[in-house]
């Protein structure tokens, strides 16, 4: 059977020494006075209630799979899904990171990131009925009315109420413009809401008392394209002017995906039916309230694949220690036994090693930018709320594809550490492969986030945000750069941080002349900027663990992280070289291929 331990050491580590996260909070009024102690206590009844209520249901929940009634259109999660979710809102984890105005907490969002992380890695199917409906939240309480705000957000903060995202469409992806659901405006304000939405997480569900699906759709003078998309909220029972649930709406059901993984979630075939629903901002403008929703899901996404990383990590680790095969190639290591443990092998430990270098590195980052999200939305300066919102809108596409790229690349490779065991279901690892497979595709596939961050983030604004995160990178090169102890760690993001400029300034040229230029290299680009973007934390990593050390730590996290660190840039980091060498072939062998693809 699979295991979990909540990495809270490497948390901490992340938080308190790396990014010194309660420093910056001492700068936003509402978290001035939150410390790393009452951090380090929730984090340690979240790990509790992720390791020992919600993980001993993902296999079964997996196995049990939602069940639809075809007559009343009702769903229902796998056993043990309802009971874990009231523990959840009884234990008051839905409102983490909550407005207090409406019920919540309002502890920083970095705590709920790591809360989240250890969900993740517990149960993905599970979290990603709660994990929505912070999006939906998020979206309501930027755009929504004061009126929307009251009915919903204090239930939705409770986790009373869950919430979802509705775009797609059968026959429209990621291309929003397609979409041909329609509202029809009605004489008390509200509108009929007609169509078909399929791909909808947690659509429908027995866990919550109502759901608030969160829908785009078209007026009937609505522009062609995507500046002709409203949005609305369409909830599964209307609510009364006293807050109690009223009538049955027109959204229901009409089927569930039979998918490759993430068996325990209700991936749900949504049908409108002159469904009630309410404006949320101003018409035709829906997809400034989407946004709010849709990048908060590409962060939680990215966060979705770091759990998955970190919990085949920890079972193939332990699963290498205890498997006997083989003798080491040099020379007996356990010679009290037959065979020593297949952790002496050097490619079971480069498997390893990558996984646990990518969920460290992947930590970091997400840590980071859920602390700029933080800054974004309760910083006193507005130069600060603006700058870290640029730099947020640099790295979401980043964390959304690198950490997914990486989280499929670790299950597999923790997968193949078990050998034929990896392959058999009651060891959780092809588990893990299957739902680390649809984190890549869902919200943007990563080649969407790689268009975004070349055509959009970086060409877009002539490479702006892009400088500002290279002065992050520059300010650590000057300030180690002498420090012979951080030569191997300082050195190779020194060199690609020169190398980035003249790749991005070469593909924006070719660009110029064929967009399909940028198209070719967008995937290769977004690996190359997410090694930059791992490298400088993890040279920041490497230079926190010798400070320790050289003021007499003994504690052997330190040089473990050191190590790690040392692997990553030596076996991981180099790829860059091969990523600008294939982004600089260019889109003629791609395009120039009408007979090889006849």
């Amino acid at each position: 059977m699979p295991i979990y331990n909540p990495p809270l050491r490497d948390m901490q580590f992340v938080m308190h020494e790396l990014l010194k996260v309660t420093e910056e909070f001492k700068t936003m009024p509402q978290h001035a006075e939150t410390d790393a102690d009452t951090i380090n206590a929730v984090l340690e009844e979240a790990g509790k209630f992720s390791a020992e209520v919600i993980f001993p249901l993902n296999i079964s929940g997996d196995t049990e799979g939602c069940q639809l009634d075809q007559k009343t259109h009702e769903v229902t999660t796998p056993k043990g899904f309802k009971e874990a979710y009231k523990t959840y809102v009884d234990g008051g984890w839905a409102a983490l990171s909550c407005d207090p105005e409406y019920g919540g907490q309002g502890l920083p969002l970095v705590v709920n990131q790591c809360l989240y992380e250890m969900m993740n890695s517990a149960n993905q199917a599970w979290t990603m009925y709660p994990g929505l409906t912070h999006g939906a939240y998020a979206s309501l309480h930027t755009h929504g009315t004061d009126e929307q705000k009251k009915t919903y957000l204090a239930k939705m903060t409770s986790g009373e109420w869950t919430g979802t995202m509705c775009l797609t469409e059968p026959h429209c992806g990621t291309d929003l413009g397609l979409m041909r659901t329609k509202a029809e405006p009605q004489s008390d304000g509200t509108y009929k809401i007609t169509g078909n939405k399929i791909f909808i997480s947690a659509g429908e569900h027995d866990m919550a008392d109502n759901i608030i699906h969160l829908v785009l759709a078209r007026l009937p003078d609505a522009p062609p394209g995507i500046k002709g998309i409203s949005l609305f909220i369409v909830p599964k029972f209307l609510v009364k002017p006293d807050g109690s649930l009223g009538a049955r709406n027109g959204i229901y059901c009409g089927g569930l995906e039979h998918k490759m993984g993430i068996h325990g979630n209700a991936t749900a075939q949504i049908v409108l039916d002159s469904a009630v629903g309410t404006l949320v901002g101003q018409p035709h403008k829906g997809m400034q309230g989407m946004f709010v929703m849709m990048n908060a899901a590409r962060l939680g996404v990215g966060n979705q694949s770091l759990g998955l990383t970190e919990v085949a990590y920890q079972n193939a680790l332990a699963y290498a220690k205890d498997r006997l095969q083989m003798r080491s190639l040099s020379g007996k290591k356990a010679k009290d036994k037959p065979a020593d443990p297949i952790i002496v092998h050097p490619d079971v430990r480069k498997m390893l090693l990558t996984a646990k270098a990518y969920a460290e590195g992947g930590r970091a980052l997400a840590m980071y930018s859920s602390v700029l999200l933080e800054k974004v939305h309760n910083h006193p300066d507005e130069k600060v709320r603006k700058d870290s919102d640029e730099m947020l809108s640099l790295l979401t596409p980043i964390v959304k594809a690198f950490l997914t790229d990486n989280g499929y690349q670790a299950a597999t490779m923790c997968q193949q550490v078990f050998g034929g065991h990896g392959y058999i279901k009651e060891w959780g690892m092809e588990q893990f492969v299957r739902d680390a497979r649809i984190n890549m595709i869902y919200e943007g596939t990563n080649t969407i986030q790689s268009l975004d961050l070349l055509g959009r983030k970086v060409l877009g604004d002539q490479g702006a945000a892009l400088k500002k995160f290279g002065k992050l990178v520059g300010a650590l090169v000057a300030e180690e750069g002498v420090n012979e102890k951080m030569a191997e760690f300082i050195n190779p993001i020194a060199i690609l941080g020169e190398q980035i400029t003249k790749f991005t300034m070469e593909i924006g040229f070719k660009g110029l002349q064929n967009p399909d230029e940028v198209g070719a290299a967008a995937v290769d680009y977004l690996r190359v900027a997410g090694h930059l973007v791992f490298g400088y934390f993890w040279a920041r990593m490497a230079q926190v663990a010798l400070r320790e050390i050289a003021a007499g730590s003994t504690d052997p996290f330190y040089p473990a992280k050191l190590q790690t660190a040392r692997f990553y840039f030596a076996k991981l980091f180099p790829e860059t070289a091969t990523l600008m060498r294939t982004a600089r072939a260019g889109s003629k062998v791609l395009m120039d291929t009408d007979l090889a693809l006849a």
